[in-house]
């Protein structure tokens, strides 16, 4: 008798000996009270104890336990038996014909789905040069633009006086040198074909200083004579002196001109650059997204008076999680799922972020996708499938080997040459294909239909057509040594093994 047995007969004598336990103010029990059968001792007529435990019934149940706590009475069946025999202990006898599939690794890109949004290629609010009041606004919301189109006029009555006044000026320039009235001529002609010497005020002072030199030749001659006396040929010279000076005076008084000449045309192009800026233009093709201002209304240089949209090309904005940065590159594919659009649309990763977002730690990146159509518009939601790594393989079955119930996904897999339902964990869907992440491994064999799955000696059927795709699931060849004992017991097994992805 071991430990455990003994514990539990003590208890049962225990037990048996002391009677039955009532509390004192009640009434003595007109009926037994198992936990265990209790058998009655005729040989006491007391009423305290007339009720107790035979010795003879604790030993019989201290064998009962006994009898149950032993390896064969406890259920433990090995676990080898119990494989190959159904429900109630039986063994599996019954066989069933059916197509089987034996897994292996194939290629499975490995992808991530993030969420995004569409963004424009462009927004701008279109603001104004300079200020004035609005005589006219040319578009409406959603309208389509050029590049250059007219989006808004300001009054242009005080632009067209000022360009006048610069006229003016540039004109007063010109004839305080000799110039023509031409104001558009550019100043690099004028740098070219105006000579200071020919100016009037420069000609002027030419011809007293050349008098000035004569005057003074005549005085040196004069003066070897003897005729005039020294102080007079002094005062002579002086005076040539004074009218070169003034001949360099006038040269430069013309070159100050000319540089005023320049102020007042550049002062021109200023006063014709306000008038052209008070018509506000498109400064892109795009379209209309908001429409701020309307006539009557004053603006301020800097006012935004439309807000312009190019969706062509339009850019999926998402970000992945921080596990997945190092796997992201510009080229990467990716399909962008709208709700809108019934088929996904494929693109290519464009842009990245240069460092992640710290609040999410995510990073973002862009696609680019064409929208000549404009059938994208900006904001929308949008998924994407982000292919991180097209060359990664994974185990997968067909879709019509799960089952499904309460949440839970299971198999039928071939164990010893019966097939017995084990549950696992899918992943992504593709076509007619589901990973396996969690629940079969590498070679093992399951039936390709979960419908007519049961208890059963599996006898494989031959896939003969398989090879052409009428089955939808992959190719099929004869298991050879390397596969599962179940796939050689018995009858040789065709196996659908390089299961593809779409």
């Amino acid at each position: 008798m071991n430990a455990k047995e003994k514990s539990v007969n003590d208890r049962v004598r225990r037990w048996g000996s002391a009677g039955p336990r009532h509390h004192p103010s009640m009434s003595p029990p007109t009926s037994p009270h198992p936990p265990f059968r209790r058998f009655m001792n005729p040989s006491n007529p007391s009423t305290d104890s007339r009720f107790r435990y035979s010795r003879p019934g604790a030993l019989l149940l201290a064998a009962c336990f006994s009898f149950a706590c032993l390896p064969g009475g406890c259920g433990n069946e090995p676990q080898s038996a119990k494989q190959n025999q159904s429900p109630a202990g039986e063994a599996v006898t019954e066989e069933l014909n059916a197509q089987t599939v034996v897994l292996q690794p194939v290629e499975w890109p490995q992808s991530i789905r993030v969420q995004g949004t569409l963004y424009a290629d462009e927004v701008s609010a279109v603001g104004a040069r300079v200020s004035g009041r609005i005589r006219e606004v040319h578009v409406q919301l959603g309208d389509d633009v050029q590049a250059g189109q007219p989006l808004v006029s300001l009054d242009t009555e005080e632009f067209q006086l000022m360009v006048s006044q610069a006229e003016a000026q540039l004109a007063q320039a010109r004839a305080a040198v000799g110039l023509g009235k031409d104001a558009d001529q550019p100043i690099e002609e004028w740098n070219d074909t105006l000579d200071p010497e020919n100016s009037p005020p420069v000609r002027q002072q030419r011809a007293l200083w050349g008098e000035a030199r004569a005057s003074l030749q005549r005085a040196g001659k004069l003066l070897e004579q003897g005729a005039i006396s020294e102080g007079e040929f002094d005062v002579v010279e002086a005076e040539e002196k004074v009218a070169e000076a003034r001949y360099a005076a006038a040269i430069n008084a013309v070159e100050e001109k000319l540089s005023l000449i320049g102020v007042r045309r550049v002062e021109l192009e200023l006063a014709r650059q306000r008038l052209r800026d008070a018509v506000i233009l498109a400064p892109f093709d795009g379209a209309v997204e908001n429409r701020l201002v309307a006539p009557g209304g004053y603006l301020s240089a800097g006012d935004s008076v439309v807000t312009l949209v190019r969706s062509n090309p339009i850019w999926f904005r998402g970000q992945i999680p921080e596990r997945y940065v190092a796997k992201l590159a510009v080229g990467l594919p990716l399909q962008v799922t709208i709700e809108s659009l019934a088929a996904p649309v494929d693109a290519v990763v464009t842009r990245i972020s240069p460092s992640l977002d710290l609040s999410s730690r995510s990073l973002s990146f862009e696609a680019r996708l064409d929208n000549a159509d404009g059938q994208y518009r900006s904001g929308i939601f949008a998924t994407a499938d982000l292919m991180i790594d097209p060359s990664s393989k994974a185990l997968s079955i067909p879709i019509s080997a799960v089952s499904r119930f309460a949440g839970s996904e299971k198999v039928w897999k071939l164990t010893d040459g019966v097939a017995r339902q084990v549950e696992i964990h899918t992943g992504a869907r593709r076509g007619d294909l589901v990973e396996v992440i969690d629940g079969l491994a590498d070679r093992d064999a399951i039936l390709a239909d979960a419908t007519v799955g049961r208890i059963a000696r599996v006898v494989p059927i031959t896939l003969k057509d398989v090879s052409q795709g009428e089955t939808g699931i992959g190719s099929a060849v004869p298991v050879g040594d390397s596969a599962p004992a179940a796939a050689r017991t018995g009858k040789p097994l065709d196996t659908l093994v390089g299961i593809q992805a779409n």
